[in-house]
């Protein structure tokens, strides 16, 4: 039974133009008493929140009243898919895989009957509209090359990663890498929802053996964030090389000794821009 306040939430997030289904860290603590691992995990559906206390309930929920209702009622209904079961094999994959850099050559080698990549890439996008998964370009300062790069994947909601997992919440408080993965998806979730609703424009840079996990552009602005997940690799050289030919105004540091990650998920992305 939902309280009073939640209800007062849940009725302002309806009137609202930018209403949709991912709530941000601060929305599920203040409705749910929620901790920053309970979102980590749990990700930011509100309607799910009353069953993460049964696993096996809660993740069957997320599959059969969020997932495949999405799938069937916002994309299927929607829009023209010819391969509807290449599309749900590729939402499950993008899951699994979310905060990984995979190319499309990649993943038509994991797919049946994948057909190529525009198909792929298509349906990222069907996916990405839907609110559940979206596909982040590399950043070149080239609007045209991001478009043809290699894409690095990302859930909307971490609900989505973890329901696809075999991980329990405790499992994965005790695995130090998939919990790592977990948080960079939280972060990246945070960022791309911001993103799909016109406040910035996200993306993640590669070059040789240097890496950022996202690069956020916002007006005139770049900032290149760098997410200190537990991952064994040198968070400093990446964001040196980034700034040797890219010149971004911020580059920001989240978790480790860097902005602590309650704060940033519980700050508007935009914020990070703010004099």
């Amino acid at each position: 039974m939902l309280g009073p306040f939640v209800l007062r939430i849940l009725a302002s997030r309806e009137d609202s133009p930018d209403f949709g289904p991912n709530w941000s860290f601060a929305e599920m603590r203040d409705a749910f008493g929620w901790s920053l691992e309970r979102f980590v995990f749990f990700g930011a559906y509100p309607g799910a929140a009353p069953l993460v206390d049964d696993e096996a309930r809660w993740r069957r929920y997320v599959r059969d009243s969020l997932i495949e209702t999405s799938i069937s009622r916002d994309v299927l209904l929607l829009s023209r898919v010819d391969k509807p079961a290449l599309l749900r094999r590729l939402f499950e994959l993008a899951c699994r895989y979310s905060g990984q850099i995979l190319s499309y050559t990649k993943l038509l080698g994991q797919l049946t009957d994948a057909g190529n990549t525009t198909t792929l890439t298509h349906y990222l996008d069907l996916l990405a509209a839907a609110g559940m998964v979206t596909a982040l370009p590399r950043f070149s300062g080239s609007a045209v090359r991001q478009r043809g790069s290699i894409p690095k994947l990302q859930v909307l909601n971490n609900a989505l990663l973890s329901v696809m997992s075999d991980h329990t919440f405790d499992d994965a408080l005790a695995d130090r890498t998939h919990w790592g993965r977990l948080v960079e998806s939280a972060v990246g979730a945070h960022l791309a929802n911001a993103a799909a609703g016109g406040e910035l424009e996200l993306s993640y840079w590669r070059d040789r053996n240097h890496e950022v996990d996202f690069v956020v552009r916002a007006r005139r602005s770049v900032a290149a964030i760098e997410v200190k997940s537990g991952r064994e690799r040198d968070a400093r050289a990446g964001m040196d090389a980034f700034a040797a030919q890219h010149h971004p105004q911020k580059s920001l540091l989240v978790g480790g000794d860097g902005i602590p990650l309650a704060d940033f998920l519980a700050r508007p992305a935009s914020s990070m821009f703010a004099s």
